[in-house]
Protein backbone atom coordinates (compact mmCIF):
# COMPACT_ATOMS: atom_id res chain seq x y z
CA UNK A 1 0.00 0.00 0.00
CA UNK A 2 1.35 3.39 -0.93
CA UNK A 3 1.17 6.31 1.14
CA UNK A 4 -1.73 7.66 0.98
CA UNK A 5 -0.62 11.26 1.15
CA UNK A 6 -3.58 14.15 1.60
CA UNK A 7 -2.44 17.81 0.15
CA UNK A 8 -2.21 20.52 2.73
CA UNK A 9 -2.33 23.74 1.30
CA UNK A 10 -5.12 25.96 2.92
CA UNK A 11 -4.41 27.35 6.27
CA UNK A 12 -7.90 26.74 7.04
CA UNK A 13 -7.45 22.83 6.45
CA UNK A 14 -5.80 23.34 9.92
CA UNK A 15 -8.58 23.33 11.80
CA UNK A 16 -10.30 20.70 10.07
CA UNK A 17 -7.54 18.33 11.23
CA UNK A 18 -7.49 18.91 14.25
CA UNK A 19 -11.26 18.09 14.36
CA UNK A 20 -10.35 14.66 12.36
CA UNK A 21 -7.92 14.06 15.14
CA UNK A 22 -10.76 13.25 17.19
CA UNK A 23 -11.66 10.86 14.83
CA UNK A 24 -8.72 8.99 14.19
CA UNK A 25 -4.95 9.97 14.30
CA UNK A 26 -4.01 12.67 11.67
CA UNK A 27 0.20 13.02 10.61
CA UNK A 28 1.37 16.19 9.00
CA UNK A 29 4.46 15.83 7.17
CA UNK A 30 6.18 19.46 6.43
CA UNK A 31 8.56 18.65 3.55
CA UNK A 32 11.45 20.34 2.04
CA UNK A 33 11.46 19.66 -1.93
CA UNK A 34 14.69 21.00 -2.65
CA UNK A 35 16.40 19.43 0.47
CA UNK A 36 18.15 16.03 0.11
CA UNK A 37 17.24 15.08 4.12
CA UNK A 38 13.79 16.06 3.25
CA UNK A 39 13.65 13.69 0.83
CA UNK A 40 15.55 10.93 2.54
CA UNK A 41 12.87 11.93 5.32
CA UNK A 42 9.54 11.03 3.22
CA UNK A 43 11.41 8.34 1.48
CA UNK A 44 11.43 6.80 5.49
CA UNK A 45 7.87 7.18 5.66
CA UNK A 46 6.60 5.85 2.67
CA UNK A 47 8.71 2.46 3.33
CA UNK A 48 7.72 2.51 7.08
CA UNK A 49 3.86 3.82 6.23
CA UNK A 50 2.40 0.23 5.48
CA UNK A 51 4.17 -1.99 7.93
CA UNK A 52 3.02 0.34 11.19
CA UNK A 53 0.85 -0.97 13.16
CA UNK A 54 -1.19 2.49 12.79
CA UNK A 55 -4.71 2.52 12.72
CA UNK A 56 -5.72 1.74 9.28
CA UNK A 57 -7.93 5.20 9.24
CA UNK A 58 -4.66 7.46 10.29
CA UNK A 59 -4.57 10.11 8.21
CA UNK A 60 -1.50 11.68 6.79
CA UNK A 61 -1.12 15.25 5.11
CA UNK A 62 2.34 16.69 3.19
CA UNK A 63 2.54 20.13 3.69
CA UNK A 64 4.99 21.82 0.62
CA UNK A 65 6.70 24.04 2.54
CA UNK A 66 8.26 26.04 -0.58
CA UNK A 67 4.58 26.80 -1.46
CA UNK A 68 3.06 26.96 1.38
CA UNK A 69 5.43 27.91 4.08
CA UNK A 70 3.20 30.25 6.31
CA UNK A 71 1.31 27.43 6.80
CA UNK A 72 3.92 25.27 8.88
CA UNK A 73 3.92 28.91 10.84
CA UNK A 74 0.84 28.13 11.96
CA UNK A 75 1.13 24.62 12.98
CA UNK A 76 4.46 25.78 15.18
CA UNK A 77 2.37 28.55 17.04
CA UNK A 78 -1.14 26.66 17.74
CA UNK A 79 0.77 23.29 18.70
CA UNK A 80 3.86 25.30 20.32
CA UNK A 81 5.84 23.17 18.45
CA UNK A 82 9.35 24.38 17.06
CA UNK A 83 9.41 24.44 12.99
CA UNK A 84 11.54 21.98 11.53
CA UNK A 85 11.95 20.52 7.80
CA UNK A 86 11.41 17.85 7.12
CA UNK A 87 9.61 16.99 10.69
CA UNK A 88 6.34 15.22 10.94
CA UNK A 89 3.75 15.78 13.68
CA UNK A 90 1.11 13.11 14.64
CA UNK A 91 -2.45 15.03 16.50
CA UNK A 92 -4.44 12.42 18.14
CA UNK A 93 -7.69 14.37 19.92
CA UNK A 94 -6.62 18.10 19.06
CA UNK A 95 -3.18 17.70 20.25
CA UNK A 96 0.20 16.65 19.56
CA UNK A 97 1.47 13.22 21.03
CA UNK A 98 4.54 12.35 18.63
CA UNK A 99 6.68 14.44 16.32
CA UNK A 100 10.11 14.26 15.19
CA UNK A 101 12.27 15.80 12.71
CA UNK A 102 15.56 14.84 10.23
CA UNK A 103 16.23 10.97 10.32
CA UNK A 104 14.75 10.84 13.84
CA UNK A 105 11.16 10.09 12.31
CA UNK A 106 10.04 6.63 13.05
CA UNK A 107 6.51 6.18 12.48
CA UNK A 108 6.86 2.70 14.74
CA UNK A 109 7.59 5.14 17.71
CA UNK A 110 4.11 7.16 16.86
CA UNK A 111 2.41 4.07 17.24
CA UNK A 112 3.88 3.55 20.67
CA UNK A 113 2.25 7.26 21.77
CA UNK A 114 -0.84 5.92 20.62
CA UNK A 115 -0.63 2.43 22.40
CA UNK A 116 0.46 4.78 25.71
CA UNK A 117 -2.33 6.75 25.26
Amino acid sequence: MATPWLPLTDAAQLAAIVQESYAHPVFIFKHSTTCSISAAAKAKVERQWPDTSLPADAAIYYLDLLRYRPISGQIASEFSIEHQSPQILMIQDGQVRYHASHMGIRLSEAGAALAAK
